[in-house]
């Protein structure tokens, strides 16, 4: 019994102390896009496109990190129940309107443009949408969280220069603002959204 483990325990040395190979993010964005792009491009229904879209989300975007940038100092205020329904309702919201936005694409085309290292956390890889008979080009600068390199993810996308995670943690801001800084409210925003 002590031979086999002992054999075990070798055979399986390599396999534990080789790192995982790192995925650069231009190769993410690449697989992401071309993936996004043939479930576009099918004759799948609108429904089956939505639950294909959001499976990528889910595996490429940290869809927790920006939910709590989003909700920027607010975030401190809240106990371990609101956080948890926060965490909650922002995974819903964030996955409705991104596949709700995607899915009107019928075939489009994404070329990477360029990478840029910001630190050891941040890259931002370049794109542009490429312009078609109904939508002129449009530069899309994807911000990958590089931290854990094994699993780069999206934190931000930043379209003709306007970070969509910016501009939702002002929106967020303003319903808090306009509302006694209640969450509720926002709870409430969220909710009727993921409903419509």
């Amino acid at each position: 019994m002590f031979k086999i483990k002992k054999f075990i325990i070798i055979f399986l040395i390599p396999f534990l102390t080789t790192p995982l190979a790192s995925k650069e993010p231009t190769l993410l964005i690449k697989e992401i896009v071309n993936e996004a792009s043939m479930i576009l491009s099918s004759n799948d229904p609108v429904e089956s496109k939505i639950i294909k879209l959001n499976d990528i989300a889910q595996t490429n975007v940290d869809i927790e990190g920006i939910g709590m940038y989003t909700l920027g100092k607010y975030r401190k205020n809240l106990n371990e129940s609101q956080k948890i329904k926060y965490k909650k309702l922002f995974n819903s919201y964030f996955l409705k309107s991104f596949s709700s936005r995607l899915v009107d694409y019928s075939d489009p085309k994404i070329s990477i443009v360029s990478e840029k290292k910001i630190n050891e956390k941040y890259t931002i890889v370049n794109t542009v949408l490429e312009e078609t008979s109904k939508n002129p080009e449009i530069k899309i600068d994807w911000r990958i969280y590089t931290k854990n390199p094994e699993r780069p993810l999206i934190r931000d996308l930043i379209v003709e220069g306007l970070s969509l995670a910016r501009t939702q943690k002002e929106e967020f801001k303003s319903i808090l603002q306009n509302n006694n800084e209640n969450i509720d409210y926002l709870f409430k925003s969220l909710e009727e959204f993921i409903i419509k």
